[in-house]
């Protein structure tokens, strides 16, 4: 068997301030094709998994390009279209092949392309031509079009929230599509819109026995695979929203059914789908009134994971100006303020003008006296599904008992190796802020007293009718209050 496989895939906040550009793919991690390196990176899942099948199975497989940005604003009409034909010059090099599998993100906007992976599917069928199995791997936070329902045999989307299942679905997604080669399946899909908008964090009920009953349903019943689109409330595309896939053997009304039966389900759990929210002030109470610690303190309006800047300063200032001591936050994305850190030197005491610098949704930049802890020329930590990610040059810095964390590549807190392989003692902080929605919880609710999920300002904010959405249905719940 002949197998393609490649990525292109990105999160596009079209509320975002900054656009992503090929200098952003280039960062976050791109790979021209048989360049991928010898282990799983996020969106790479179906190589990943393709490359361990093959190996057993005798298959042949040809690696295109791969390639993903950091989410952020609108791509850029160059960036897409540069890299899409790229990818797509890599499967037309790769012809004749029974099977293409793709790894995405679902949510991809860019200039001109509302629907970057449903117009990317297409380019892909246009190819390869009918007979050919078409499967990709999607993040669950995507915006699911009829294009790339109508164009792909199978899409999969990760169930966990945070994502720590890329390799699981990625192994489900080349079986099935394996499966439909040889014809011993025939994958009918349904999709059903849940008319609403929500975020499922798996860490917690009702979200987490809803995932485990989806699992328990596939393989049985003729049931090949069941996918929760949560949507990504921050793109501003018309297809946004909360939406059930569902794939049948050859039983469109079977999938039709289930798909429907689910969905009514997910539409009755959405008002106890959100964890509380307190505002700065309320949070680092809360956190403040624990007994013990470390209490973790999720900034998920300014998340980078989500398209923040991931420089905001509302919440460090507020510390700041309450006294608060025995802490710690970051990642902040400064790479003026790291520089200038990394001149002076460890243990060096100066003053630093940290953050805010982005956007009005930056807050504005807090001058510090602050002593070097530490430096990194290349920070990592441990990301996704235990996948490596660089913070690039990094420095630890200390002022008023309060330990900050600055890079110079932006990505969210995943891993609490973070800050421990930043010299950062975590055990021993009351408070540890973290530049993250939710992805931090695998790692961090392992140490962590307590966690709380903070609403400050930012480009990721948790109230939706904040945003000025001209493209996505106002009548999604809870947009509208009174939708279904």
């Amino acid at each position: 068997m002949r197998v393609f496989s490649g990525s292109l895939a990105t999160e596009t906040n079209t509320f975002a301030p900054m656009p992503t550009g090929l200098a952003s793919f280039r960062a976050r991690g791109y790979y021209a094709a048989g360049q991928h390196p010898d282990h799983m990176t996020l969106f790479s899942g179906p190589l990943w998994a393709a490359r361990l099948r093959s190996k057993d199975k005798g298959w042949t497989l040809i690696e295109g390009m791969v390639a993903g940005a950091q989410p952020s604003g609108t791509t850029t009409r160059h960036a897409y279209e540069t890299l899409r034909a790229e990818l797509l010059a890599d499967l037309k090099q790769a012809l004749p092949v029974d099977m293409v599998l793709l790894g995405l993100h679902g949510a991809m906007v860019a200039d001109g392309y509302d629907d970057c992976e449903g117009d990317l599917l297409q380019h892909v069928r246009a190819i390869v031509g009918p007979d050919v199995v078409l499967g990709a791997e999607l993040d669950p936070h995507n915006h699911l079009t009829p294009l790339m329902t109508a164009s792909a045999d199978i899409l999969i989307a990760f169930k966990e929230y945070p994502h720590t299942d890329v390799l699981e679905r990625a192994f489900e997604l080349v079986d099935l599509c394996e499966a439909t080669v040889q014809k011993r399946i025939r994958p009918v899909a349904a999709v059903v819109d849940c008319g609403m908008i929500a975020l499922f964090h798996t860490s917690r009920q009702p979200a987490r026995g809803f995932v485990d009953r989806m699992q328990a349903l596939e393989g049985k019943d003729g049931i090949l695979s069941v996918s929760l689109t949560h949507g990504f409330p921050w793109g501003d595309v018309p297809e946004m929203g909360t939406k059930v896939l569902v794939y049948a053997d050859g039983d469109a009304a079977r999938a039709q059914q289930l798909a429907r039966q689910l969905a009514d389900e997910v539409i009755a759990m959405r008002e106890q789908l959100s964890p509380p929210s307190p505002g700065i002030d309320a949070a680092l109470d809360e956190a403040l009134a624990v007994a013990g610690g470390p209490v973790v303190v999720a900034d998920g309006a300014d998340n980078p994971g989500g398209g923040a800047a991931s420089d905001s300063t509302f919440i460090l200032r507020r510390m700041v100006e309450r006294g608060i001591t025995n802490a710690a936050i970051g990642p902040i994305w400064d790479p003026a303020a790291v520089r200038i850190a990394s001149e002076a030197g460890t243990g060096a005491r100066l003053m630093l003008r940290i953050g805010g610098k982005v956007s009005v949704l930056s807050g504005e930049p807090l001058d510090l006296e602050v002593t070097v802890k530490a430096l990194h020329q290349d920070l990592m930590q441990t990301g996704l599904s235990n996948t490596p990610t660089s913070m690039g040059e990094s420095v630890l810095v200390e002022s008023g008992g309060i330990e900050i964390l600055l890079c110079t590549v932006r990505n969210q807190a995943m891993g609490s190796d973070l800050f421990t392989r930043a010299g950062c003692d975590l055990a021993g902080k009351k408070i540890v802020v973290v530049k993250s929605s939710q992805h931090f919880h695998a790692s961090y609710s392992k140490i962590a007293a307590h966690v709380i999920y903070a609403d400050a300002p930012g480009s990721v904010a948790r109230d939706l009718n904040t945003l000025p959405y001209r493209k996505a249905r106002r009548t999604l719940w809870p947009l509208d209050a009174t939708a279904r």
